[in-house]
């Protein structure tokens, strides 16, 4: 007897039960269907966004630091690391610097904000200030210095990542000079914590379907659609000149490694869905370290590169600010010449390393700018105050895709990054199990591997590299 097939109800049932990709794609929806009918409810689940960013942000620190100290540790190699940590910073700056070329380039072009013909004096600068909370940008030797860390505690206390960073490479560099003879429970126990924090993670990515709820639902509420009609030339050029970017990123990771970027792109698919839905790349840090480690890519790679990443790899920002920049000049009837479209190039070079964590980061770089080249009103940048939200999703995407190219190029470039593997992960096919039995999330029920099956031919031939443990 043949047998029976699942209703579609039953089938529809099972996929949100199971499927987190299902779950905040339904979220997002009804997010913004009850912010367009329900504005002012709306307005009240903000909590609901901001509670699930805060539950994140607690434990990207520590779980930066051990996998940090681990890779360190089990790479061996405290050089190997140094070289990671050079070529990643070579590739952020041609990165970041191209998107802020093909920015500069497509406002010249398609010069989204001429025939606006805007008074600055008509318009409400208070706005900005609020927004950015009346504070300003690092300058470079303030953010040097503030990477130094003060205190180990306090540097997991306030969340930064550079400094816990630095602190990670000294327990690391400490652990190889001392040996596992001598402290022969420290690595062990990060390993454990580190298993900790996977698993509390796993907890807190339950909620993701009712955070994006409560963020799109603010965003749709506050804003409306009608926003999208008003900047709409603005907003379709930065949309595709991210897209243009992101398609440069796919052939230069195609050349450098081979892999497909479309194929990444479906991996992280619940990630990416979960960024755009809170606006946040923070938000999905934990698990596209966990993912890129099940890609392929060793732990000290991932554990620096992507982290380092989220303060000097800014790609979605970048395109962002020198369109920005143009479209408020044309928008005011400025017309910039050569020489001072060059300084837009350098001051956000600079500007645009210090904007992680920073409240209202964007139109502080924008009034830097302004203010260096002296010929746009400063209050003029309260012209994007209507439209800087909807540009999340674009700066969202582009940064993560920008920071994960790069953790698989500087990984394939130093030899750090397990070919076989990725090709494995990417393509869908069957992967080992991970520790305790159980499947990776993106594997589906009906094609879980067998517990017997032996390890990639990649794997073994590092033995005295144990692959660092995974968590579903």
């Amino acid at each position: 007897m043949p047998p029976s097939v699942p209703s579609l109800p039953r089938r529809v049932a099972r996929i949100l039960r199971t499927s987190l990709f299902a779950q905040v794609a339904c979220a997002l929806v009804l997010g913004i269907v009850v912010g367009r009918l329900w504005p002012d409810f709306a307005a009240d689940l903000q909590p609901l966004g901001d509670g699930f960013t805060r539950l994140i942000k607690t434990i990207i620190s520590p779980l930066v630091f051990c996998v940090v100290v681990v890779g360190i540790a089990k790479a061996g190699d405290l050089k190997a690391f140094g070289r990671i940590g050079l070529k990643a910073l070579i590739w952020f700056e041609i990165a970041s610097t191209l998107a802020l070329l093909i920015g500069l380039l497509a406002a010249n072009v398609v010069q989204p904000g001429s025939g606006m013909n805007v008074d600055p004096s008509t318009l409400d600068t208070s706005a900005v200030d609020a927004k950015t909370g009346g504070g300003e940008l690092p300058s470079t030797t303030e953010f040097i210095i503030d990477a130094i860390p003060t205190s180990f505690i306090g540097a997991f206390a306030e969340n930064e990542l550079l400094q816990v960073l630095i602190l990670a490479c000294l327990v690391g560099a400490a652990l190889l000079h001392l040996g596992h003879t001598k402290v022969p429970q420290v690595l062990p126990a990060i390993e454990q914590a580190q298993e900790i924090i996977f698993a509390v993670v796993g907890f807190i990515m339950r909620l993701a379907p009712i955070a994006v709820f409560g963020a799109m639902a603010v965003l749709i509420g506050q804003y409306g659609l009608g926003v999208i009609e008003t900047y709409a030339k603005l907003i379709v050029l930065c949309y595709a000149a991210a897209a243009f970017f992101i398609t440069l990123l796919a052939v230069a990771l195609r050349m450098v490694t081979g892999l497909s970027l479309w194929k990444f792109l479906r991996y992280i698919r619940e990630e990416m869905l979960l960024a755009l839905g809170t606006a946040s790349t923070e938000s999905v840090m934990p698990r596209v370290m966990q993912k890129l480690r099940k890609a392929g890519a060793r732990d000290d790679a991932v554990g620096l590169v992507l982290p380092t990443g989220y303060s000097f790899n800014l790609d979605g920002a970048s395109l962002y600010l020198s369109i920005g920049t143009l479209f408020i000049a044309q928008a005011v009837g400025v017309d910039l010449s050569l020489s001072q479209q060059i300084t837009v190039i350098l001051v956000l070079m600079l500007t645009s390393k210090g904007m992680a964590g920073i409240p209202g980061s964007a139109f502080l770089a924008l009034s830097a700018t302004a203010s260096s080249l002296g010929a746009i009103p400063a209050g003029a940048v309260a012209l994007l105050l209507g439209v800087d939200r909807i540009m999340d999703s674009m700066r969202v995407v582009t940064n993560l895709l920008g920071n994960c190219v790069a953790v698989f190029a500087v990984s394939r470039w130093e030899g750090a990054l397990d070919m076989e593997r990725a090709r494995k992960v990417l393509g869908g096919e069957v992967e080992p199990t991970a520790k305790g039995g159980e499947t990776d999330e993106s594997t589906p029920a009906d094609e879980a591997p067998r517990t017997d099956a032996p390890a990639p031919a990649a794997v073994l031939t590092r033995p005295a590299k144990e692959p660092a443990p995974e968590a579903s």
